[in-house]
C-alpha cells in the first residue's frame, strides 16, 4: 500500500474532510475544513469528491516522503509553494510523486490554509461518520491529534476515475472580496439601532486571538439593547457572531461549541465562510447584511462555480510549468552539433 510518511509539519496541520454532522446534540461541532471551496479545489485536481478527506496546514507546510507506489497530489488554498523532488508544481495543478519522492509544501505566503488532496483520499477509518480532526474532542483524523514527525498515512487509491492525468485549471479563477456578507439574528434585537449600524457601518480587525475555534475581532464597541448581554443557551452555527459584554464581535468556526449564552447579532454566510478563514490577524474587514435569498443564490453560484471549475480541467501540456525554477531544473541540451549536420 502507498503511503505519505510525515517528515515535518507545523503543529496546525490535520486532517479535514467536509465535516462531521448529526452530533451536536451531543455537544460535538462539525470540525472539518476552514477553507471548504479550497479543499473542493484540491479534490477535484487529483478526481476526487469535493468533500474527499485532505491534509488542512495552517500558515506552516510541511515535507512527506512516499512510500510503496507513487500518488498524485495537488495543492489549493492559501498561496504556497508545492514541490515534488525539488520540482516546483504550478499553482492549481496537480503532480505525480513516485516512490520515494519528497513533497514539500512551503509555508503561506497569504492567507491561513491550505489543503493537499491525495488521488483516492487516504485510508483512515472514520470517527461518527468523517475524518475530521476534531482536537478538543480528541475524534478524527489520526488518534483525534494534529499530524506529527513520522506519522504514515495509507492512501486509498493512486488513480481514481478522471485522474489518470495531470490536471489544472484552463482559466484563471476570480477572486472574492468586499464586505463578509452575514444574515442579521437570531438575536438581533438583543441590540440598540446604534449598535446594528455600529456593526454594519465600522471595520473591524481580526485579531490575534485566532484559531479554528473561532475569530475575536477588535474594533468599535457594538451597544446591546436594554435586554442586556445575556441569553438562554441556544444552538450555535458555523459562521454565528456572539456579541460579549465587552462588544466587540466574535465569530465562531469550524471547531466552535455547540451552544452559547451571549446574544448573535448575525451569522456569516456559508459562501463567505472560506474568505474568512484565510484572513490573518491584523485583516481589517467589514460586514454587509444579506436576505436568505440572496445568502442561497451566492451559495448556488458558489457551487456552480466548483462545477465549471471541474468541467475545465485540461491535462498537462507540455507548455504548463515552465517557470524560471522549471525551466533551470530542465536538461534543455542534449548532445552537441556542429551546425551543417
Amino acid at each position: 500500500m502507498t503511503q505519505l510518511i510525515v517528515e515535518r509539519c507545523g503543529p496546525g496541520t490535520t486532517l479535514q474532510d467536509g465535516g462531521r454532522f448529526g452530533w451536536q446534540r451531543f455537544g460535538l461541532g462539525p470540525a472539518g475544513a476552514m477553507d471548504r471551496t479550497a479543499m473542493a479545489r484540491a479534490n477535484l485536481l487529483v478526481g476526487n469528491a469535493p468533500e474527499t478527506g485532505a491534509i488542512e496546514f495552517a500558515l506552516a507546510g510541511g515535507r512527506f516522503r512516499v512510500e510503496g507506489g507513487s500518488v498524485r497530489v495537488a495543492l489549493a488554498g492559501a498561496a504556497a509553494d508545492l514541490k515534488i523532488d525539488g520540482r516546483p508544481i504550478p499553482p492549481l495543478w496537480s503532480g505525480t510523486a513516485d516512490e520515494g519522492a519528497k513533497i514539500d509544501i512551503g509555508a503561506a505566503r497569504d492567507g491561513l490554509f491550505m489543503y493537499l488532496a491525495i488521488a483516492g483520499g487516504l485510508d483512515v477509518p472514520a470517527d461518527l461518520g468523517a475524518v475530521a480532526t476534531h482536537m478538543r474532542a480528541g475524534i478524527g483524523g489520526i488518534a483525534g491529534r494534529n499530524l506529527r514527525s513520522g506519522d504514515r498515512l495509507p492512501c486509498r487509491s493512486t488513480n481514481p476515475a478522471g485522474s489518470d492525468q495531470e490536471l489544472g485549471p484552463a482559466h484563471s479563477l476570480g477572486a472574492t472580496d468586499g464586505p463578509v456578507r452575514v444574515m442579521l439574528g437570531p438575536q438581533d434585537d438583543y441590540f440598540s439601532a446604534a449598535g446594528l449600524a455600529t456593526f454594519l457601518g465600522e471595520p473591524y480587525t481580526v485579531s490575534p486571538q485566532a484559531d479554528r475555534m473561532g475569530f475575536r475581532l477588535t474594533g468599535p464597541k457594538i451597544e446591546h439593547g436594554p435586554k442586556g448581554y445575556n441569553i438562554v443557551s441556544d444552538g450555535i452555527a458555523t459562521g454565528s457572531i456572539q456579541v460579549p459584554g465587552m462588544g466587540e464581535p466574535l465569530i465562531l468556526l469550524a471547531d466552535r461549541q455547540t451552544t452559547g449564552g451571549y446574544p448573535k447579532i448575525a451569522t456569516v454566510i456559508t459562501a463567505d465562510l472560506g474568505r474568512l478563514a484565510q484572513m490573518r490577524p491584523g485583516t481589517t474587514l467589514r460586514f454587509k447584511a444579506v436576505t436568505r435569498a440572496e445568502a442561497v443564490a451566492v451559495l448556488a453560484a458558489e457551487r456552480a462555480e466548483l462545477e465549471a471549475f471541474r468541467a475545465h480541467l485540461r491535462p498537462q501540456s507540455g507548455t504548463i510549468g515552465l517557470t524560471s525554477e522549471r525551466l533551470l531544473s530542465l536538461n534543455l541540451i542534449d548532445g552537441w552539433t556542429n551546425g551543417r549536420s
